[in-house]
């Protein structure tokens, strides 16, 4: 059986997909990853340029009410990254083992599953939206925008769904450079697009939903095309399965505890939303803008951390256990370098990126927005690390740990949150960040110590010792 799965010779196009088992593990990373932290921030341009177009052309209240509808979008969200994650750790075991016709039947599995989750979401959010926007005590001031946005991101979700598992093959792959090129476009494209929506044709909200509706639209469509050519590419003996049962169990194994987590994090979101919606618009405009700006940070070092799942993946599927630890080594040092300058920058310049939201900001606005930053900036450091090493352990498929250290975070932030605020007001619900970010980094870190690459590390030092004497 081995035999005939290293038979399946090319991998077509050796300029594009990168064998991620060889070479320097810190340029490796490196080359890698940077074109997928581009690419995230290209990705956050989208939800940025809606709050940006939102709040400096319409209103404060405009931009309240796409934040607000934001963290319930961010549900949608998780279950689109749980497929990319199921997929993505897969095909890069299957194709560090160089098993391309398994491969592609991965990649076909994954899609129709997630055509029919996709489905499914979307008769959901049509039904239900309303009754969640109303649940977190959405202001009747807002009410009726946020839930147009919502409409019409809804039926955008096919996008969302096919984009993301276009980028976890390409990553899976070894390719980080396609899907940065496709959103450096789309993003520039939907900033464009926006300010033509709202500003010439008066389109309100709507404008802001339709402009990033359009404009993903198209990023999708090109991506898929790229990965069905990029498949046809690679020559096997047999014709690959369009569905495997055993491939959707493996692949569901990575993507339920991803979907959980993400979802779970977006349920906490929104109970925090409520919470922070009992202190008014005002309150409410100031974090969406400084949660976009934190979420960047976040959304770009989980990205980062995606990179290093896919690193571990194919030295997992390859057998080369030692690189793993090599690689995280490489991800800690990668991230804390990527951490000094946008520390600074927050913390000197929180006032002008807030405000740059905003057209003539309330105080309250204004300074929610900076007091935000400034409590959560420094922990960037302690955070960073903790996203390398889940990455690492979503990687090798160490679901459980993974989810432990997750959850501990979200429970943590969610009750303080609730607690906090009574006690300190708003100042205490960005509180509650720091303290789950540092305990659940501690837990990441001592699961990550106990993997499988321990024993190899030290059977490794064992053989050297041998050969020395």
């Amino acid at each position: 059986m081995r035999n005939e799965k290293t038979r399946e010779t090319r991998y077509g196009d050796k300029n594009m997909n990168k064998d991620l088992t060889v070479g320097k593990p810190q340029t490796v990373l490196w080359q890698f990853c940077l074109p997928l932290f581009g690419s995230i921030i290209f990705q956050q341009l989208y939800n940025i340029a809606d709050s940006l177009v939102a709040g400096k052309f319409i209103g404060e209240n405009a931009l309240a009410a796409v934040g607000n509808s934001y963290e319930i979008t961010l549900i949608f969200i998780a279950f689109a990254f749980g497929c990319n994650i199921g997929c993505s750790v897969i095909v890069s075991q299957l194709f560090g083992a160089k098993n391309y016709r398994d491969m592609k039947t991965s990649v076909y599995t994954a899609m129709i599953s997630s055509a029919v989750l996709c489905a499914a979401l979307m008769i959901f959010g049509t039904l239900c939206c309303d009754m969640l926007l109303e649940l977190i005590h959405t202001p009747k001031d807002i009410l009726a925008d946020s839930a147009l946005y919502l409409d019409i991101y809804i039926w955008g979700l096919p996008f969302l769904f096919f984009y993301n598992i276009a980028t976890g093959i390409f990553s899976a792959l070894g390719d980080s450079r396609t899907p940065f090129i496709f959103l450096a476009v789309s993003s520039t494209s939907n900033i464009l697009v926006d300010i033509l929506f709202v500003s010439a044709f008066h389109m309100g909200v709507a404008g802001v939903a339709w402009a990033t509706f359009l404009c993903q639209g198209v990023s999708c469509v090109l991506a898929v095309l790229v990965i069905f050519r990029r498949l046809a590419s690679i020559h096997t003996d047999k014709k690959a399965a369009l569905y495997s049962w055993r491939l959707f169990k493996k692949i569901a194994v990575i993507a339920i505890p991803s979907i959980l987590q993400q979802s779970f994090i977006s349920v906490g979101n929104i109970i925090i939303q409520s919470v922070i919606n009992g202190f008014g618009a005002g309150v409410i405009a100031g974090y969406s803008a400084s949660v976009k700006l934190n979420n960047l940070v976040i959304t770009s070092f989980t990205t980062l951390g995606n990179g290093i799942s896919n690193y571990t993946a194919q030295n997992l599927g390859a057998g080369i256990l030692p690189r793993i630890r090599e690689g995280f080594k490489a991800g800690i040092k990668m991230v804390w370098m990527l951490c000094i300058p946008i520390v600074l920058l927050y913390m000197t310049a929180s006032g002008f990126l807030v405000n740059f939201f905003m057209n003539q900001p309330s105080d309250t606005a204004l300074n929610t927005g900076v007091q935000f930053l400034r409590i959560l900036t420094p922990f960037y450091f302690v955070v960073s690390a903790k996203l390398v090493a889940d990455g690492v352990l979503r990687g090798a498929g160490m679901m459980k740990e993974f989810m432990v250290g997750t959850f501990t975070d979200l429970i943590l932030r969610v009750v303080l949150a609730m607690v906090l605020a009574k006690q300190f007001g708003a100042v205490g619900i960005w509180c509650a960040w720091p303290i789950g970010w540092s305990t659940a980094t501690i837990l990441s870190m001592r699961f990550y110590r106990n993997g499988p690459w321990k024993n190899a590390e030290k059977s490794k030092t064992h053989e050297r010792e041998l050969e020395r004497v």
